[in-house]
């Protein structure tokens, strides 16, 4: 992705002229007309995006991001799902080791625990942020055989709803009636399936919904392209299916936008991003991982196992308590209270 500066004034003419250009940018890009020559600007490669060390550094660092990324791709688990790992790459890792990268430049320090120590304190604390550098970094001290200190996940830990997100999680009712806001049908379709299913943005593109036609059991199947592979999903609130509609998807996939997924001309980041525009187009009050959320606090409330919702959502169970913290300690103290008010109750008769 690239950046194209117009040069206009930071007022209100000036973004009316902004999206005038941003519908012809659109234009061209389904005409496959677009040139980067026509906008003032080329393409550059994402390398020439990335810090440049000095030669000492670049002997000492290099060297070992290079075999960290070569070790990455040629793991045969992300072989087997080679555009999911391109995904992850770019997205949770690649960010990360450039930061490393441009601290150790600008900070003058060599490789070892202190450059690490230094990139994963830039990261705010409680941040998920944070939680992804410290994973991809203890990623990388195994790779090249240095020792971590023993709290380092401690340290790291970040990964959940921050406070905000916390409490402006929608209702069951706000989901439903903010579906109204959406004029397109395909839209309106997807955000069905987000909300009664807990997907991913891009899953809702990489799913076989077949399971929806009449007679299905509505158990709808995440596709191996997707970011965690393979893995099956129950509705939550199972109604809901007849809500939205989503029962047409079963014979009729098509209803759903035309996203493209070909993964050989793009990337599941930016059909996910295409999703996240849209709730911005249609000026939705929440995010589609609000949706997400949602639907796992859901699962929390009726008593659904961590361990299968986990599965569900494609995540391990680790993160699955580490995010949805609150609502599961807050269920596993009332069954505890319910049980032993039954049993003083039961002694008392």
């Amino acid at each position: 992705m690239q950046r194209i500066s117009l040069g206009l004034e930071a007022d209100m003419a000036g973004l009316e002229k902004a999206r005038a250009q941003l519908k012809q940018v659109q234009q061209q890009l389904l005409q496959q007309r677009f040139r980067w020559q026509d906008w003032g600007a080329s393409p550059k490669p994402s390398e020439d995006r990335s810090p440049r060390l000095t030669p000492l550094l670049q002997a000492a660092i290099g060297p070992r991001l290079e075999r960290f990324e070569q070790a990455f791709f040629n793991d045969p688990r992300r072989r087997r799902n080679p555009s999911g790992a391109r995904t992850t790459w770019s997205s949770a890792y690649r960010p990360y080791l450039r930061r490393l990268e441009r601290l150790a430049q600008d900070q003058g320090l060599d490789w070892g625990l202190s450059l690490l120590e230094a990139v994963l304190e830039s990261y705010p604390l409680a941040s998920r942020g944070r939680q992804q550098c410290g994973t991809t970094l203890a990623a990388l001290a195994r790779s090249e055989g240095l020792a971590l200190p023993a709290d380092w996940s401690e340290r790291a830990a970040g990964y959940g709803l921050h406070a905000a997100q916390f409490r402006q999680l929608p209702s069951d009712q706000q989901i439903l009636d903010w579906l109204e806001r959406i004029p397109n049908p395909g839209w309106r379709l997807a955000y069905g399936l987000m909300a009664t299913y807990g997907l991913r943005n891009h899953e809702v593109f990489f799913t076989d919904l077949s399971a929806l036609a009449p007679g299905g059991d509505r158990v709808i199947r995440v596709l191996p392209t997707s970011k965690t592979g393979e893995h099956q999903v129950w509705p939550f609130q199972p109604q809901w299916v007849e809500r939205f509609g989503l029962e047409q998807l079963g014979a009729q996939r098509q209803l759903l936008p035309a996203v493209c997924t070909d993964l050989r001309q793009t990337t599941l980041q930016q059909v996910g991003r295409r999703v996240a525009e849209q709730f911005r187009r249609y000026d939705l009050p929440l995010t589609p991982y609000d949706l997400r959320h949602a639907w796992a606090v859901r699962t929390i409330h009726i008593g659904l196992p961590d361990t299968v919702a986990a599965r569900m959502m494609g995540h391990s169970v680790a993160i699955h308590t580490r995010t949805y913290h609150h609502w599961i300690t807050r269920r596993d103290q009332q069954q505890a209270v319910d049980n032993a008010l039954a049993r003083h109750q039961a002694a008392a008769a």
